[in-house]
């Protein structure tokens, strides 16, 4: 749409295909596959557009084919049911007539209610003095975020390790269902390395994503400071569960995830 701003936020700038159906690109970042976390975020997008304005309050996703760069999406919204406080919307995600992503979306009109978390944020250092990381093209992301890792990964480590401050490189106004979508696309960053199991031997057959889930609680402001932290929960069998958090930098909880990752072990 005309009103988004450039930068990374461009990614969500979707054109209308007619009746609830919109296409986005899906540009080339240095790596050989779609990031899923920018299929999640564009199809909420897609969602949010069809919703009259209520704010999205959770959404699950399931990646059922890897994504093509330079292929255009095709994101068609469903609308499941619009009450008095929620709705909820279902998305399907397509390239070459295929689905490579499905997604189902609830939005809360906002109400009066209680304001509690459990618990502080993990002890972490503020991001003013933390060195920006090196990272390597397969991370490198469409204008980009700017990132402090917490701590630095050893040598042949991988490069994202929770936890690790975050925002956007540049200001993206006051539309609180973009910055919500930046959350979705920000969330799938660095979970399915932190799925597997402490110890787990470095190399893997397959490491990709199968279902991804994020709960938002609190308007969020993708543009500032987030302390993105991150912990596995089990591996059984060739899937982790790890389970996030992303607090504020005064340690306000803004959104809860959870992904489900498909972890390989190499052949000796």
């Amino acid at each position: 749409m005309s009103d988004v701003p450039h930068g990374i936020a461009r990614v969500f700038d979707l054109a209308p295909l007619g009746g609830d159906s919109f296409t986005a690109a899906s540009p080339r970042a240095g790596r050989p596959r779609l990031f899923g976390g920018q299929v999640a975020g564009q199809s909420l997008r897609a969602a949010c557009l069809t919703a009259g304005g209520r704010p999205p309050h959770s959404l699950h996703a399931y990646f059922i084919r890897p994504g093509t760069p330079d292929e255009p999406l095709v994101l068609d919204v469903a609308r499941t049911r619009d009450g008095r406080s929620f709705s909820t919307r279902h998305v399907t995600a397509s390239q070459g007539g295929k689905p490579i992503l499905e997604l189902i979306a609830s939005f809360h009109a906002p109400e009066d209610g209680f304001d509690w978390q459990a618990g502080p944020p993990p002890a972490a250092p503020g991001p003013e003095g933390l060195a920006e990381p090196e990272l390597p093209a397969f991370f490198r992301h469409p204008a980009g975020f700017d990132i402090r890792v917490v701590d630095p990964p050893a040598d042949g480590g991988f490069p994202m390790p929770h936890p690790f401050w975050i925002r956007t490189s540049a200001p993206i106004g006051d539309d609180p269902s973009l910055h919500a979508c930046l959350i979705a696309y920000l969330s799938d960053m660095g979970m399915v390395s932190s799925a597997r199991a402490p110890g787990s031997p470095p190399r893997l057959a397959t490491a990709v994503t199968l279902d991804h889930a994020v709960w938002f609680h609190r308007p969020p402001r993708a543009d500032r400071w987030l302390l993105y932290s991150a912990d596995p929960v089990t591996n059984h069998g060739a899937r982790g569960l790890v389970r996030g958090a992303l607090h504020t930098a005064d340690g306000t909880l803004v959104a809860t995830v959870a992904q489900e990752a498909l972890l390989r072990p190499a052949a000796p």
